[in-house]
């Protein structure tokens, strides 16, 4: 198992893959994906078993599905460092007939990716539908999957909420990227989402709260308590207290930041505040 600094020092790279990536082509979304490094890297690094040998099939591997898509930049880079395909490979982002597009698709035959993602709502219903699969087959491992907290606002989620709890699909661990802030503003003020946590717990599911969500530790105890809870009747919620822009001191506390590059000066500014520590690509 990686030990914390070693955890800290890989997601301090992909802060630097997250925002050349996103320079590079003027194009991109740089908040959420710096607000979910961590927990990404957690997750790949020390959490899921996997392997690289990548099979769509899945068996006896734990399988992650990514729902919010337009993170892209972060999920390539977590799967590049973590041995799915060549690193230097991230500078083709969103360039013309490359693998890595805007919003990871399954027909680029990129390894580690399952699902076309990027229309919001529909990743926690591909999820359930592998973690039942796993259930028929008889494979014991787990089926993660990650949200934005704006995509609450979809229909969907709750529909498959409603689903998961009600046939009892408790191999099955959601996180909720719970920064706050969506592409318009603040959720509060685009659409209010309430008491998250009390809502999930009445769709029949359990809800553990990460705090600290750009915390390594607090990340790994907070995925370790999750998998605690699973084989138990009920799907598992994690909502994660992150920070939009986490690590790039002026993508902090705002969405302004959701979709937008940073220009060459300010590119310069948030790569000397994450220093390389793995190789730049």
């Amino acid at each position: 198992m990686p030990t914390t600094q070693q955890l800290q020092d890989f997601a301090q790279q992909v802060r630097r893959d997250i925002v050349r990536m996103v320079h590079a082509v003027n194009s991109g979304h740089p908040g959420g994906s710096l607000g979910c490094n961590e927990f990404l890297t957690v997750l790949y690094q020390d959490t899921m078993d996997y392997s690289t040998n990548f099979s769509m099939d899945g068996k006896n591997e734990d399988l992650f599905f990514l729902s919010n898509g337009h993170i892209s930049p972060l999920y390539y880079s977590v799967l590049a460092r973590s041995g799915f395909f060549p690193v230097k490979e991230l500078a083709t982002f969103r360039k013309l007939n490359t693998r890595l597009q805007g919003h990871p698709t399954t027909h680029e035959g990129l390894p580690g990716i399952r699902i076309a993602s990027g229309s919001l709502g529909q990743g926690m219903s591909v999820a359930i539908g592998a973690a039942q699969a796993k259930k028929l087959n008889n494979d014991p491992k787990l089926v993660y999957s990650l949200h934005g907290d704006g995509e609450m606002q979809e229909g969907q989620i709750w529909e498959a909420a409603m689903y998961a709890a009600g046939k009892n699909v408790d191999n099955f661990i959601a996180t909720i990227d719970y920064n706050k802030q969506q592409i318009d503003g603040a959720t509060d003020n685009v659409m209010p989402l309430g008491d998250l946590k009390a809502k999930f717990e009445a769709f029949g599911w359990i809800v553990l709260e990460v705090k600290k969500g750009n915390d390594v530790e607090s990340i790994k105890n907070g995925l370790a308590e999750a998998k605690s809870k699973t084989g138990k009747g009920k799907p598992v919620c994690i909502l994660l207290h992150s920070e939009m822009g986490n690590g790039v001191d002026f993508m902090m506390h705002t969405h302004a930041w959701h979709g937008k590059a940073p220009s060459d000066a300010q590119l310069e500014i948030a790569l000397n505040q994450n220093l390389e520590t793995l190789g730049d690509y």
